[in-house]
């Protein structure tokens, strides 16, 4: 029976780990699975939540709902606050302008 030193184990974890965020890094992005019969929320709190939307109170809920436009870009900041920016974030050649190289 062999014995596998917990020296190996880190260091191929670590290894893994390394080249699995590497990989992640060119990875293309994807988009977002958003649903019709979903409601996405930015909380008072800074959390993320997703409801289930009924259709009883369908006209109150566009009373006073705005259409994001195209081209606009959802992210966090350090502080963690939810931005958005409706200006260019593509280079010419379609790549992300604010991107790690």
């Amino acid at each position: 029976m062999t014995s596998v030193s917990t020296k190996s184990v880190v260091m191929a974890a670590a290894l893994t780990g390394l080249a699995t965020s590497a990989f992640a890094q060119g990875a293309a992005p994807t988009p977002w699975e958003l649903k019709s019969d979903m409601g996405y929320a930015y909380g008072r709190d800074g959390k993320t939540l997703a409801y289930k939307l009924g259709t009883n109170n369908a006209g109150l809920l566009l009373k006073g709902a705005k259409k994001v436009p195209r081209g606009t870009l959802f992210f966090l900041g350090q502080n963690g606050q939810l931005y958005m920016r409706s200006g260019p974030y593509l280079e010419s050649d379609g790549k992300f302008m604010f991107g790690s190289e």
